[in-house]
């Protein structure tokens, strides 16, 4: 499962986007607009592989594919709920000293935003819900086989060629391995966006943690380019990116990492 398809893809798949008519232009730049947008009413489907490296004294590695389908459902004519699902598919490398190789599923993380269908004053666009985690791990270096919940929110705003706001969640631990960590965990996540008239999305986040209980922070710093294309009537959006660690527990991540993401659009009326 090394990332070597990434080198091999990416290159070929982004230059297999052709010149586009200006309409269709438009439609794959709103649709790679919405896509910036965490609580859009669009149901997406991404696989976003991630390698980080620097794991501990041995200088250990993981390779992750995220799978986090994002469905939404219509509640009444005013309100939304937006379904974010995260299932890691992980396999890793003497992270935790000569630990040896893991490989499996990791904890899922589930989220609900319940999000009003129009913008709000000044259109910000909100969500807030309970974000849950669940021990869905296959081997003990894979997840904490705890179950947590707690609150999760996202507001942003879209303006012009622009998207930029923040998520937010807070887990707290309740239930699982008595022998394991507990979990007291702050998730940030700003993010800033610039989407072209031809559909290419630069971007840039961080997907911060701090651990209350260690009084840690985890502080990736992501840098994206993405561009979305339509095969046939199915849009799909490439992207790839680096990141840099800028603070990270004692014996976590270090240095550079790297990012590939394919996502599925199944927009309304496709």
């Amino acid at each position: 499962m090394k990332p070597v398809f990434a080198h091999g893809l990416i290159l070929p798949l982004l230059l297999t986007t052709t010149v586009l008519g200006a309409q269709a232009q438009e439609s794959t730049a709103d649709l790679a607009k919405k896509l910036s947008n965490p609580v859009a009413a669009m149901i997406s489907v991404p696989f976003q592989a991630n390698y980080d490296g620097g794991y501990g004294p041995e200088d250990g590695s993981k390779y992750t594919i995220n799978i986090q389908p994002v469905i939404p459902f219509t509640l009444n004519e005013d309100w939304n709920v937006i379904s974010r699902t995260i299932l890691p598919v992980v396999w890793q490398d003497d992270i935790a000293g000569p630990s040896g190789h893991q490989f499996g599923l990791g904890d899922t993380t589930q989220s609900f935003f319940f999000s009003p269908k129009k913008p709000g004053l000044g259109g910000v666009i909100w969500g807030v819900g309970p974000a849950f985690l669940l021990p869905t791990a296959t081997d003990d270096l894979l997840g904490g086989e705890k179950w947590g919940a707690g609150p999760t929110g996202v507001v942003l705003k879209q303006e012009g060629p622009w998207t930029f706001g923040a998520l937010a969640n807070h887990i707290w631990s309740f239930a699982g391995d008595d022998d394991r960590s507990d979990v007291n965990a702050t998730f940030l996540q700003p993010f800033l966006s610039y989407t072209t008239p031809d559909a290419w999305t630069f971007g840039v986040n961080t997907e911060s943690t701090y651990n209350w209980d260690e009084d840690q922070w985890s502080v990736p710093i992501n840098l994206t380019v993405a561009k979305l294309v339509k095969f046939d009537k199915q849009p799909v959006s490439f992207t790839a990116g680096v990141r840099y660690w800028a603070e990270s527990p004692e014996n976590g991540p270090d240095g550079w990492g790297a990012r590939f993401v394919v996502t599925f659009l199944f927009p309304k009326g496709k």
